[in-house]
């Protein structure tokens, strides 16, 4: 018997831990091939503080080629097109490749769909991938130059309100400095249900700390809305209200990629991954999906539809359960690591330009034990310190290390 081939796709935060964790799992004994459509990792929590010049493309991302190539795992910069999941196949562009053990790191797409006029290249910006956060840039030194109300906020169906909640506060610390914020009007729109709810159902006194941050701000909130469409130069809601806006940013909600929606029974509408708590996937053993490629069920149903934010860590917790279960499989064993998404402890750092929000939680999802929002500068200190040192350990290939 050969060494076992397991092939991954997508080389951001699930893909770079899951192929480089397995490699460490098996001290090296196993072939791994990483498929990606970028040739460059990107930091995406960076993209907040991108459009206002704090941070250029190339502070954020890196070549993947020389970690991965570092570490003995091939690389091949192309996209999948088709999954032969009978066979064992994977058709890329650069193309067709086979496998024993496969895991889906494919991400997400922007689903413009639900939100006429959002996009691509339509009447308002988003940062949700580099070449948004670009653009939005660009936007942004026009708005400089004729300066006007200012709307930001989250579709219906979104799951990334942090970053929504990141760029509003950011947006009113640039307005500060660029002598602006008296005379602009800055509003939030989202279908969260109230404020703080994040897309996981909130934590203790989290509505009351971000009223105050609001009030502090004079940011004005329009909640548990939907959007009907935006036009150039005004926002229109389901209900029929209209904000006008000089500039606006909105994050739209996310659908898993074609290719893997495309392949059938192992996928939801959306395009993601039906899985269990081990991240394989409910019809295949040998197939695994980890972060945003994967879905998660919403215990809860609200007013307007939200999304559940799938961000860096519990990507990295699940990249790493996938790698311990396939690990186990080569060597014969049955799959022991188990993690439920709701059940991993929520960490994140919610950045509000020279302030911040640390947010941390025993789960997820609820019912939780304990959550907490600790507000200060420090927050803002810490969120620059971890993009530093994300981006050294990520480079290099420690993946063992928190």
């Amino acid at each position: 018997m050969g060494r076992k081939k397991v092939l991954v796709l997508g080389g951001n935060f699930g893909g770079l831990t899951a192929a480089l964790a397995v490699k460490h799992e098996l001290h090296g004994d196993v072939d791994v091939r990483v498929v990606s459509a970028s040739d460059r990792f990107l930091f995406n929590p960076s993209l907040i503080w991108l459009p206002f010049g704090k941070r250029r493309a190339a502070d954020i991302t890196f070549p993947l080629a020389p970690t991965f190539e570092s570490h003995g795992i091939d690389f091949v910069h192309a996209e999948a097109t088709a999954l032969d999941l009978a066979g064992r196949k994977v058709a890329t562009t650069g193309g067709s490749y086979d496998y024993d053990y496969l895991v889906i790191a494919t991400g997400y797409r922007n689903n413009f769909a639900p939100v006429p006029g959002l996009g691509p290249g339509g009447n308002a910006y988003t940062i949700t991938t580099l070449g948004d956060a670009i653009r939005a840039g660009e936007g942004w030194q026009r708005f400089l130059e004729a300066p006007g109300d200012i709307v930001v906020g989250a579709a219906q169906g979104a799951g990334c309100f942090g970053a929504a909640y990141e760029y509003l506060f950011n947006i009113s610390h640039q307005l500060r400095k660029a002598g602006l914020k008296r005379q602009v009007k800055l509003t939030y729109v989202s279908a969260e249900p109230f404020l703080g709810h994040f897309g996981i159902g909130g934590l203790p006194h989290g509505e009351a700390l971000l009223s105050m941050f609001l009030k502090k701000e004079h940011i004005t909130a329009v909640m548990n809305t939907g959007m009907d469409h935006v036009d150039d130069g005004r926002l229109v809601l389901a209900d029929g209200r209209k904000i006008d806006f000089s500039y606006a940013m909105i994050v739209p909600p996310f659908i898993g990629q074609q290719v893997i929606r495309a392949a059938g029974e192992i996928a939801d509408d959306k395009g993601y991954v039906k899985v269990r708590d081990t991240y394989q996937s409910v019809s295949h053993d040998e197939v695994y999906a980890v972060g945003i490629a994967a879905a998660v069920d919403v215990p809860w149903q609200t007013p307007t539809p939200v999304g559940i934010p799938k961000t860096g860590f519990p990507t990295e917790r699940m990249a790493h359960v996938a790698a311990r279960n396939i690990a186990a499989q080569i060597r014969g064993e049955v799959p022991a690591s188990h993690q439920a998404f709701g059940e991993m402890p929520a960490v994140c750092v919610m950045d509000a330009g020279n302030n911040g929000v640390i947010i941390l939680a025993d789960k997820m999802l609820p019912p939780r034990k304990h959550g907490l929002l600790i507000p200060g500068p420090q927050a803002h200190a810490m969120k620059l310190a971890f993009e530093k040192y994300f981006l050294w350990k990520a480079r290099h290939g420690y993946i063992t290390i928190p």
